[in-house]
């Protein structure tokens, strides 16, 4: 059977044992029965060709203009700050952190 690494992180590690134990003799694999989850997710994950993590998506922005414009507010913030003029840091450091903000919440 085919898993994905969400449904093996939401198995009891009674569960991952039994995965591991069909899956034969791995070198990965080798005392399954006495492994913790977080050991034995990562092992079962090589064996069965897996990707260990989770892939989270940007979806409705256009997350690399964002980003320019991110690197953009730093160099301006970085002006004001050498230039000590604090209303201008502000308004940039709260502008990045919007920008921030919206591609986090952006992301699936």
């Amino acid at each position: 059977m085919a898993y994905t690494y969400e449904e093996l992180k939401k198995k009891p590690v009674s569960q991952l044992r039994e995965i591991a134990e069909e899956q034969g003799d791995h070198e990965e694999l080798h005392g399954h029965l006495t492994m913790h989850k977080h050991e034995l997710l990562p092992a079962l994950c090589k064996v069965l060709g897996i990707e260990a993590h989770e892939h989270h998506d940007v979806v409705g922005i256009d997350k690399s203009a964002i980003k320019a414009q991110i690197k953009a507010l730093k160099t301006k913030r970085d002006a004001a700050l050498e230039a000590k003029d604090y209303d201008a840091l502000k308004e940039a450091r709260h502008k990045i952190k919007r920008l921030k903000r919206k591609v986090r919440r952006a992301t699936v």
